[in-house]
């Protein structure tokens, strides 16, 4: 009797061997190598080393700090880090979420503390907690931070070291009372000026 071949080349009714696994190789992508940069990053920052930041930008980088303003290169990124640990001492940084591009990441993050350490931007510190969220989107090329924008409520912020009143507190009732006040006499010293 002639025997039936399959189109494996096994024979009719025989099963066919479990073919070797070949390994895998684990190729790193782009994105997950943002990824691992950005969280780097925001490990050293966890870890109130400024200098571990810096070590993670570009010579030239630039830091949007939205409600501070823009730091150039590493120097300026660097004395603002040290300043906000200065004036943190006990800074927790957690992060809540990662998303990462071929060469951005946004990240989202949580920051408590104490104002008890150093002056923030002239402000002397007063004791008070603070707890508030942020974003901030990371441009990186050749594993280096080019640029970061940093986004959080600066009034928010304010408002927990003490700089500006409790929101519907009496304090800021009358401050915003003042603040319209001097609004209304600007407009009818423009409106005067502009009839005569």
């Amino acid at each position: 009797m002639a025997e039936t071949k399959t189109t494996n080349g096994t024979a009719a009714g025989e099963t066919e061997a479990p073919a070797e696994a070949k390994p895998t190789r684990r190729r790193i992508t782009r994105r997950k190598a943002v990824e691992t940069h950005a969280r780097s990053y925001f490990d050293a920052l966890a870890r109130r080393d400024a200098a571990g930041m810096v070590a993670h930008w570009s010579e030239d980088g630039v830091a949007d700090i939205v409600p501070l303003g823009v730091l150039r290169g590493h120097a300026e990124i660097f004395e603002m880090f040290r300043g906000l640990f200065a004036a943190f001492p006990d800074l927790e940084t957690t992060v809540s979420r990662v998303v990462a591009g071929e060469r951005e990441a946004a990240v989202e993050w949580r920051m408590t503390g104490h104002f008890t350490g150093e002056q923030l931007e002239g402000v002397d510190p007063t004791g008070r907690r603070i707890d508030f969220r942020g974003v901030d989107y990371i441009e990186i090329a050749d594993g280096k931070n080019v640029s970061v924008t940093a986004y959080y409520d600066g009034m928010d912020f304010a408002r927990q070291i003490g700089l500006m009143p409790p929101r519907e507190s009496s304090a800021e009732r009358a401050m915003k009372s003042a603040f319209n006040a001097a609004t209304k006499v600007r407009r009818a010293l423009a409106e005067r000026r502009a009839a005569s």
